[in-house]
């Protein structure tokens, strides 16, 4: 197979943005191939070349989710923080950053297709756990940075994990309350977590 030319390149990337905007917009079921189609500037056969079915396309948006999981989300934390435990909270932020001028009401892209489309589509879990995966392996790599800051008994795969349930489960909250208080009282109580585990290394606790 040879290398895609830059113009199926550039029509690849006009209906992986335009499909990934309106199943964040509208959710998976409720977009039409028509709309995808309208919205991307690009016909139906263009469309089915690239992508058999609407399930290919849906595995394909979850796939570029992971590609750009690095320029577009842990790049710009990396750049903004040295500090890797730091990094996590500046993580945390820039979700807040993102969703607050919106009042939360469109929630976590990857979020709402777990919720969505995991039960009907089971060949598409692995792609979206790969998303997940891919999120908390970020902040386990920094976690294990911190090294000896951090108790050496600590599970940091845990942690990270951890961390991922504090950005969900608090952006799903601020959507249904269309506040942020939730999301920053959850931040709260991380941060505090992290405070007791960089005392008991260093020394505040019995235990390291």
């Amino acid at each position: 197979m040879s290398p895609p030319t830059p113009a199926s390149q550039d029509t690849r990337t006009r209906i992986l943005d335009a499909a990934a905007r309106l199943f964040h917009e509208q959710g998976f079921n409720a977009t039409g191939v028509s709309t995808i189609l309208r919205e991307a500037g690009v016909n139906p056969g263009s469309l089915y070349n690239l992508y058999p079915s609407k399930d290919a396309l849906l595995a394909a948006v979850l796939e570029r989710y992971t590609e750009l999981l690095h320029p577009i989300v842990m790049a710009p934390v990396e750049a903004k923080a040295s500090d890797p435990i730091e990094r996590i909270f500046a993580l945390l932020q820039q979700y807040r950053d993102w969703f607050s001028p919106l009042e939360f009401r469109l929630g976590c892209p990857i979020g709402n297709l777990a919720l969505e489309v995991a039960d009907s589509h089971p060949e598409i879990r692995p792609l979206i756990q790969q998303n997940f995966d891919g999120w908390s392996g970020y902040v386990e790599r920094w976690l294990r940075e911190a090294g000896d800051r951090l108790p050496r008994s600590l599970d940091r795969r845990q942690l990270a994990s951890t961390v991922l349930t504090v950005m969900e489960g608090g952006l799903m909250q601020a959507r249904s309350s269309r506040s942020a208080a939730a999301y920053d009282a959850s931040v709260a109580q991380l941060r505090q977590y992290f405070d007791l585990l960089l005392a008991r290394a260093s020394g505040g606790g019995k235990h390291t």
